[in-house]
Protein backbone atom coordinates (compact mmCIF):
# COMPACT_ATOMS: atom_id res chain seq x y z
CA UNK A 1 0.00 0.00 0.00
CA UNK A 2 1.41 3.39 -0.95
CA UNK A 3 1.76 6.16 1.63
CA UNK A 4 -1.04 8.41 0.28
CA UNK A 5 -3.50 5.50 0.46
CA UNK A 6 -2.34 4.53 3.95
CA UNK A 7 -2.68 8.08 5.28
CA UNK A 8 -6.02 8.62 3.52
CA UNK A 9 -7.40 5.56 5.28
CA UNK A 10 -5.72 6.51 8.56
CA UNK A 11 -7.32 9.97 8.36
CA UNK A 12 -10.72 8.29 8.62
CA UNK A 13 -9.94 6.30 11.77
CA UNK A 14 -11.62 8.84 14.06
CA UNK A 15 -14.77 9.01 11.97
CA UNK A 16 -16.21 10.44 8.77
CA UNK A 17 -14.55 13.43 7.11
CA UNK A 18 -15.13 15.45 3.96
CA UNK A 19 -12.44 15.78 1.31
CA UNK A 20 -10.65 18.85 2.65
CA UNK A 21 -10.70 17.34 6.14
CA UNK A 22 -9.11 14.15 4.80
CA UNK A 23 -6.41 16.14 3.00
CA UNK A 24 -5.52 18.11 6.13
CA UNK A 25 -5.64 15.09 8.48
CA UNK A 26 -3.49 12.95 6.13
CA UNK A 27 -0.97 15.77 5.85
CA UNK A 28 -0.84 16.12 9.64
CA UNK A 29 -0.60 12.39 10.33
CA UNK A 30 2.24 12.06 7.82
CA UNK A 31 3.98 15.14 9.25
CA UNK A 32 3.75 16.82 5.86
CA UNK A 33 5.11 13.89 3.85
CA UNK A 34 1.76 13.34 2.11
CA UNK A 35 0.22 16.31 0.35
CA UNK A 36 -2.71 15.71 -1.99
CA UNK A 37 -4.72 17.96 -4.25
CA UNK A 38 -8.51 17.68 -4.27
CA UNK A 39 -8.41 16.04 -7.71
CA UNK A 40 -5.96 13.41 -6.55
CA UNK A 41 -7.92 12.74 -3.38
CA UNK A 42 -11.30 12.34 -5.05
CA UNK A 43 -9.83 9.98 -7.63
CA UNK A 44 -8.34 7.95 -4.78
CA UNK A 45 -11.62 8.00 -2.84
CA UNK A 46 -13.50 6.69 -5.89
CA UNK A 47 -10.98 3.86 -6.22
CA UNK A 48 -11.09 3.09 -2.49
CA UNK A 49 -14.87 3.09 -2.65
CA UNK A 50 -14.86 0.61 -5.58
CA UNK A 51 -12.46 -1.58 -3.59
CA UNK A 52 -14.84 -1.48 -0.62
CA UNK A 53 -12.37 0.28 1.72
CA UNK A 54 -14.33 3.52 2.17
CA UNK A 55 -18.03 4.31 2.11
CA UNK A 56 -19.72 7.61 1.31
CA UNK A 57 -21.40 8.60 4.56
CA UNK A 58 -23.56 11.43 3.26
CA UNK A 59 -23.30 14.99 2.16
CA UNK A 60 -24.28 18.52 3.07
CA UNK A 61 -24.47 21.74 1.13
CA UNK A 62 -21.98 24.38 2.30
CA UNK A 63 -21.82 27.74 0.53
CA UNK A 64 -23.80 26.27 -2.36
CA UNK A 65 -21.43 23.32 -2.85
CA UNK A 66 -22.00 19.68 -1.98
CA UNK A 67 -19.59 18.39 0.66
CA UNK A 68 -19.37 14.58 0.65
CA UNK A 69 -18.33 12.70 3.77
CA UNK A 70 -16.48 9.39 3.77
CA UNK A 71 -15.86 6.76 6.43
CA UNK A 72 -13.82 3.57 6.65
CA UNK A 73 -15.66 0.34 5.93
CA UNK A 74 -14.94 -2.83 7.91
CA UNK A 75 -12.73 -3.90 4.98
CA UNK A 76 -10.93 -0.55 5.17
CA UNK A 77 -10.21 -1.06 8.87
CA UNK A 78 -8.90 -4.57 8.14
CA UNK A 79 -6.68 -3.34 5.28
CA UNK A 80 -5.29 -0.51 7.40
CA UNK A 81 -4.60 -2.88 10.31
CA UNK A 82 -2.87 -5.37 7.99
CA UNK A 83 -0.69 -2.64 6.47
CA UNK A 84 0.23 -1.26 9.90
CA UNK A 85 1.23 -4.78 11.00
CA UNK A 86 3.32 -5.27 7.84
CA UNK A 87 5.06 -1.93 8.40
CA UNK A 88 5.68 -2.75 12.06
CA UNK A 89 7.30 -6.08 11.19
CA UNK A 90 9.45 -4.43 8.52
CA UNK A 91 10.57 -1.74 10.97
CA UNK A 92 11.40 -4.35 13.61
CA UNK A 93 13.92 -5.94 11.25
CA UNK A 94 16.06 -2.83 11.13
CA UNK A 95 15.45 -1.77 14.74
CA UNK A 96 16.91 -4.90 16.34
CA UNK A 97 19.83 -4.12 18.63
CA UNK A 98 22.31 -5.88 16.38
CA UNK A 99 20.74 -4.49 13.22
CA UNK A 100 20.40 -6.11 9.82
CA UNK A 101 24.10 -5.86 8.94
CA UNK A 102 25.15 -7.80 12.03
CA UNK A 103 22.63 -10.59 11.50
CA UNK A 104 23.57 -10.84 7.81
CA UNK A 105 27.27 -10.92 8.65
CA UNK A 106 26.73 -13.92 10.94
CA UNK A 107 25.28 -15.88 8.05
CA UNK A 108 28.04 -15.06 5.56
CA UNK A 109 31.69 -15.86 6.10
CA UNK A 110 33.92 -12.82 6.15
CA UNK A 111 36.13 -12.31 3.11
CA UNK A 112 39.84 -12.66 3.75
CA UNK A 113 41.83 -9.62 2.79
CA UNK A 114 45.45 -10.19 1.86
CA UNK A 115 47.94 -8.31 4.02
CA UNK A 116 50.53 -6.20 2.31
CA UNK A 117 54.06 -7.63 2.53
Amino acid sequence: MRAPTFFTLAALLDGPLHGYGIIKRAEGLSEGAVHMTAGTLYGALERLSREGLVVEEGQEIVAGRARRYYRLSDEGHAALDAEAERMSKAAAVVQKPEGVAASTARRRPAKAHPRPA
